[in-house]
C-alpha cells in the first residue's frame, strides 16, 4: 500500500495552441507549487502583462479610429464600396458571428423609416433553449415587444432539416410571425429553398426563405442608399462592442483598417 503521509504526486498535460505557452504556464505552477517562486509574486506579474497588453490594445483602436475620421466633405463610400468591404471582412477567420451583425446594424439603421426594430442580441454562445429567442436576430415593430420577423445565420449551406427545425420552433409559439429567414455564407441549395416555399399554408402565413448574406446586404443597402453611411457606422459600433469571445480583436481591427482603406481610396 502507498504511504498515506507521502506526497501525492499528478501528472497535469495540458494541451492547447500555441504549444509552448501552456508548457509554460504548467511550469510557473510547478515552480509555485514547489516553493521556488511566491505565488504573490506571479499573480503580480501576470497582472502587470494584462495591463500593457490591455493598454496596447485600446492605442491600437483609438489609433485605427483616429484614421478613419473624416471632414464632412469628403466623399461618402458608395453602396458598392460598403459591399466590397464587407465581403473582405467576411473572408477573414473566425468572423461566423458577422452576418449576425450586418442584419442587427440593417435594422438599427433603418428603424425609423421602416418602423420596425432589432431586439438586444443574445450572447452568441448561447442557445436559443436557454435564451428562449427563436434566432440570432429578432425583429419587432417599434413600440412593440411581438416579434414579427426571425434571422437565423449559418456559416454552411441550409438544408431541410434545418428548416424543419424552425418549423418546429415556429409552430411552438402561441403568437404568429411573419417571416423566418435563413442568411447563410454558403450557396443556397434549390432543393432547399423550394422546401422552404411550401411551407405557408403549413405555418398558417408564416414565411419561410433563404438569402445569401451579402445579397441581403446589397439590396439593403441600393434600397436606403442616403443611409448607407449610417448602417456602416452602426455595424462598427455593433462590432467594436462585442465582446472579445464573440468577435476576436483581429477582427476588429481588420475592420477598421478595411475601412481606412476603402475611404482612403475614395
Amino acid at each position: 500500500l502507498r504511504n498515506i503521509d507521502a506526497p501525492l504526486t499528478i501528472d497535469v498535460v495540458i494541451v492547447g495552441r500555441p504549444a509552448q505557452l501552456y508548457s509554460d504556464a504548467i511550469r510557473i505552477l510547478e515552480n509555485v507549487a514547489e516553493g521556488r517562486i511566491a505565488a504573490r509574486a506571479v499573480l503580480a506579474e501576470a497582472i502587470r502583462i494584462l495591463i500593457i497588453i490591455r493598454e496596447e490594445k485600446d492605442a491600437r483602436m483609438k489609433s485605427l479610429l483616429a484614421g478613419i475620421q473624416h471632414g464632412k466633405d469628403a466623399l461618402p463610400l458608395s453602396s458598392e464600396a460598403i459591399i466590397k468591404l464587407l465581403e473582405q471582412h467576411l473572408s477573414c477567420r473566425n468572423s461566423s458571428r458577422l452576418p449576425v451583425l450586418i442584419v442587427a446594424a440593417a435594422y438599427s439603421a433603418a428603424s425609423n423609416k421602416i418602423g420596425e426594430s432589432p431586439l438586444p442580441l443574445k450572447a452568441h454562445n448561447a442557445a436559443d433553449e436557454q435564451t428562449g429567442a427563436m434566432g440570432d436576430v429578432e425583429i419587432c415593430l417599434v413600440n412593440d415587444n411581438h416579434v414579427v420577423t426571425v434571422y437565423e445565420m449559418k456559416d454552411k449551406r441550409v438544408t431541410k432539416e434545418d428548416i424543419d427545425r424552425a418549423l418546429q420552433k415556429i409552430v411552438s409559439k402561441e403568437e404568429k410571425i411573419d417571416n423566418y429567414i435563413f442568411i447563410t455564407t454558403d450557396t443556397i441549395d434549390n432543393d432547399a429553398r423550394e422546401y422552404a416555399s411550401t411551407l405557408y399554408e403549413i405555418t398558417n402565413g408564416t414565411e419561410i426563405a433563404i438569402l445569401d448574406c451579402i445579397g441581403f446586404v446589397r439590396h439593403f443597402l441600393h434600397l436606403f442608399h442616403r443611409i448607407r453611411i449610417e448602417f456602416l457606422d452602426s455595424y462598427q459600433t455593433l462590432l467594436l462592442s462585442e465582446p472579445d469571445s464573440a468577435v476576436k480583436q483581429p477582427l476588429k481591427e481588420a475592420l477598421l483598417s478595411l475601412r481606412h482603406a476603402a475611404e482612403s481610396d475614395e
